[in-house]
């Protein structure tokens, strides 16, 4: 959920600024000027999802405390702040209405049936999960689910595609600071699956894998110019020179011709 603010004309004499969000534990302070006149601050009124705020807003800056709302993290919020249309108040901190990544893992792993499960509580906004890989001594994002965002246990689950060898997957959120906020890693061993390799190593037209498995493919300036899933690679398009492959779980070259 993103955070809303919307400034909204509801009289001649007056405006208002709108924020939206969900309640995150965290007050609301504002900057309260004088109007142009000079007699009276700028702020008139506050409201919290409707309802006239008890707070006292004739001062040169003032908090907007929610504790009087009986409001549980998560739940959704509206605050509007009239004003007078000669001035306007400044919202210091806008982003605390923003969901914020605070899950813990309890649980993560990959079944026999090569699908991720995990399971998580203290969860206080509703976020994306990002699904991650580790393959070609990298991570890489291969899904995503979305977060429940409320607090007590939660379980979550995710169809993954492994490669040979040993497989590692976690799970991310990323909140509005930019942080990401990671689950510890699940590691998986498929012993019916065999090493995928490919042919030829010097290319006229298509590269060729034992059995389906991603890759990507990347020029000698490390610029990536295919990638996908599957069992054939169409590289007629290609010019010639030296080219890096990554498939299955390793690391290769091959020239085209």
């Amino acid at each position: 959920m993103t955070l809303g603010l919307v400034s909204t004309t509801v009289a001649q004499s007056e405006t208002s600024i709108i924020l939206q969000g969900h309640y995150q534990g965290r007050n609301i302070y504002v900057q309260n000027p004088f109007g142009s006149s000079g007699v009276g601050f700028c702020v008139t009124k506050v409201t919290v999802n409707g309802d006239v705020t008890t707070d006292e807003i004739a001062s040169s800056a003032f908090e907007i405390d929610f504790v009087n709302f009986q409001l549980k993290v998560g739940d959704p919020l509206e605050v509007e702040i009239f004003h007078k249309l000669d001035c306007t108040p400044k919202v210091i901190n806008p982003q605390v209405l923003e969901p914020q990544s605070t899950f813990e893992t309890i649980a993560i792993e990959v079944g026999e049936d090569q699908v991720l499960n995990w399971k998580t509580n203290k969860e206080t906004g509703k976020l994306t999960y990002i699904i991650e890989q580790y393959r070609w001594n990298k991570w890489i994002k291969v899904g995503e689910v979305e977060g429940q965002g409320t607090d007590g246990e939660q379980e979550y689950k995710f169809k993954v595609t492994t490669h040979s060898g040993e497989n590692k997957f976690r799970v991310k959120q990323v909140d509005y600071t930019g942080r990401p906020r990671m689950s510890t890693a699940a590691t998986y061993i498929d012993t019916e699956m065999k090493e995928v390799d490919f042919y030829p190593k010097k290319v006229k037209k298509e590269i060729n894998f034992t059995k389906k498995t991603k890759y990507e493919i990347f020029d000698s300036f490390g610029n990536i110019v295919k990638k996908g899933f599957g069992e054939k690679i169409d590289c007629t398009t290609l010019k010639k020179g030296l080219y890096y492959l990554n498939y299955d779980n390793t690391n290769d070259e091959f020239s085209k011709n």
